[in-house]
């Protein structure tokens, strides 16, 4: 399990080495944004409507638009492989039986694992969880927002472990490029001074280390089933179960009784969050040993 071969990882970027030039990758991703920027708003806006014609609350219509909005990152993804770097896009998963295959075992281990630690003690935040949803209709959403929890989750592993790291794995043997790299971004992507105030960089620094653990679980198993089960189960737990008040919280069954801009709280369960992220990465690894 403490094995930090990368075998795998080489044959993950193999289909990629041929036409993994800088200048297709900066190329690639610039058409990935483009993507994302011309389909971004028609998803939203056609997701958006359509939950508004069921007469979904708003805020959750909202929420739900804006994660099924991420499956434009996959297209243009999908895109860049095929056009840019002439590859089937589906190299980005590594081998597809395997992925699935861990993507399911991992699963069912991180819910296991949640549901070890929701019941053992210390219980609580301090402060008991706000009521959010009422169960009955938070149930009857669940199962449209686990699909767009899955779309989101997916689509940022796509990017950033299938993707960047593929690209830059079939150029540089040096994990600090292929795996450092792509974390440093998906961390930066998290930056957000307004939701999280003076607490802006603790949630990047988090989020890099999230990276760092799902860029090693990709490496190790040389396909992106563990990372995009970890990332999907965690999003799950606090997107629609315990969340952080505010807009990303609004179809969650509970609030926490902080927000991302109390200072003192945050800091407080950040060794929390760490400990958390480290004990999904070892069951993932634990599951995909070899």
């Amino acid at each position: 399990m403490w094995t930090f071969d990368y075998t795998a990882h080489r044959a993950f970027v193999a289909p990629a080495a041929e036409r993994s030039q800088i200048w297709r990758l900066f190329v690639g991703i610039t058409l990935i944004i483009g993507v994302f920027i011309g389909a971004g708003s028609l998803i939203y806006s056609f997701i958006f409507g359509g939950l508004s014609l069921l007469n979904m609350d708003i805020d959750v219509a909202n929420i739900l638009s804006l994660l099924f909005n991420f499956g434009a990152v996959t297209g243009g993804v999908f895109t860049a492989v095929f056009f840019v770097h002439r590859c089937r896009p589906d190299i980005v998963f590594g081998p597809l039986r395997n992925a699935i295959s861990h993507f399911i075992l991992v699963s069912l281990g991180i819910c296991i694992l949640l549901v070890a630690l929701g019941v053992l003690p210390p219980w609580g935040f301090g402060e008991p969880l706000i009521s959010n949803r009422l169960f009955l209709p938070w149930l009857l959403v669940l199962p449209v927002a686990l699909f767009s929890i899955l779309i989101q989750s997916s689509a940022e592993e796509i990017l950033f472990r299938g993707y960047l790291q593929q690209q830059l794995g079939a150029r540089f043997t040096s994990p600090w490029i292929w795996m450092a790299l792509p974390s440093v971004l998906f961390g930066l992507a998290h930056f957000d001074p307004q939701s999280a105030g003076e607490n802006a960089w603790i949630v990047v620094a988090w989020a890099t280390f999230f990276g760092v653990a799902m860029a090693d679980l990709t490496a190790r198993a040389g396909n992106l089933g563990p990372a995009i089960a970890v990332h999907f189960v965690n999003n799950i737990t606090a997107l629609l179960i315990i969340a952080v008040p505010g807009e990303f919280g609004a179809a969650a069954l509970y609030v926490l009784p902080f927000d991302m801009t109390d200072v003192e709280m945050m800091r407080a369960w950040l060794p929390v969050d760490f400990a958390t992220t480290f004990a999904m990465w070892l069951v993932a690894r634990l599951i995909i040993r070899r």
